[in-house]
């Protein structure tokens, strides 16, 4: 970006700035409700501003490009997928769920990852950069106005883990949730972390009410390790003393995440084991039959084999649901439409080509 990135200013911060250039204070609310409420693309849509003040802000001023490169619509569920590209022509994907309750985003945090777990094809290519407070806020801007449909819910559990993005994301959380911008709940966001310990006690200390998820795939250390490079770092017991501690300081009830893979984390010990890891402990599992991804030969249970894992959890006491499947038609796994779009560019050159 040439200009200073003008959506990522929350409204105290684009207040003062609006002072420092000589205008008045109601100059800046306008502007953040252009920002932050009808989503404007260009200052030139800020029709009940001067021109001259239009002209100045052009100059000195960016709204972040987003770009929509693909939008995929499942034939199966009210589930659409968005490949957005962003001013430096890195691309990231977000997730658009109806359900009766409204409209959830998933969103991305980062483009690319660099933590490595082996189920996931949005870290097959690495960490590109941070995702600034206004690309992760104009992902749910594209899309209500793609849309026309109003947004109530919002999982950071895109590309990324937000954790390793901490500033950033946090502000993008007290910005989503203001009441000069969309002002959703902060108990309507959740965003999952693989479990970078110092950051989820940091986090517990921000005063937020949104829901922590722990990517947590193993009953074990051991069996952790071997689907998330992290676990190398963060051993699983200081991991659960971490989501005790954002429990106790916030009142927030955790979930767990639990991708269920075939001959790796499946059986009977696996179920147990997990069992008394989570025992006593206010939280709710999300068991999710792994999406496969080709590049790194995992498989799916069965279904019949996921409900008997499911019915071992709840007879041990566990507040347990599989997570409902949504867009397995339009790459509905994290990564998998950017990675497709990148093989794709890279090995012929064309654009890839989605229903929409």
């Amino acid at each position: 970006m040439n200009g200073k990135d003008i959506v990522s200013y929350n409204y105290e911060e684009l207040i003062r700035e609006l002072e420092s250039l000589g205008e008045k204070a109601y100059r800046g609310r306008q502007i953040y409700a252009w920002l932050h409420e009808k989503g404007a693309d260009s200052f030139e849509e800020m029709t009940n501003l001067p021109k001259k003040l239009r002209e100045r802000l052009s100059g000195a001023y960016e709204i972040a490009r987003m770009e929509t490169v693909a939008r995929q619509i499942s034939k199966t569920d009210p589930t659409e997928k968005f490949l957005f590209e962003l001013s430096d022509g890195n691309r990231i994907e977000s997730v658009l769920m109806r359900y009766r309750y409204g409209n959830s985003v998933c969103v991305s945090s980062q483009a690319g990852c660099r933590m490595g777990c082996k189920f996931c094809a949005s870290t097959i290519d690495g960490l590109e950069r941070n995702l600034a407070p206004s690309e992760m806020l104009r992902q749910i801007y594209q899309i209500q106005k793609i849309t026309g449909e109003r947004v109530s819910n919002v999982v950071v559990m895109g590309t990324g883990e937000p954790l390793d993005n901490y500033d950033n994301f946090v502000k993008f959380v007290r910005m989503l949730s203001d009441e000069h911008g969309l002002h959703i709940s902060q108990r309507n966001i959740t965003a999952s972390t693989c479990g970078i310990v110092p950051a989820m006690r940091r986090l517990a200390q921000e005063g937020l009410q949104i829901t922590l998820a722990l990517s947590l795939h193993g009953s074990t250390q051991e069996k952790r390790k071997r689907l998330m490079p992290v676990a190398n770092r963060y051993e699983l017991g200081e991991v659960m003393e971490a989501c005790d501690y954002y429990f106790g300081k916030t009142g927030r009830r955790m979930t767990f995440e639990y991708s269920l893979v075939a001959d790796v984390n499946d059986t009977d010990a696996d179920a147990e084991e997990l069992s008394g890891l989570l025992k006593n402990r206010n939280c709710h599992l999300n068991l999710i039959p792994v999406n496969p991804v080709k590049e790194r030969g995992l498989k799916r249970p069965d279904s019949k084999k996921v409900y008997e894992f499911e019915n071992k959890l709840e007879k041990n006491g566990i507040n347990v649901t599989i997570r409902r499947e949504r867009g397995s038609d339009i790459d509905g796994a994290c990564g998998q439409l950017r990675r497709r779009y990148a093989v794709r560019k890279r090995e012929t050159g064309d654009e890839i080509i989605c229903n929409d």
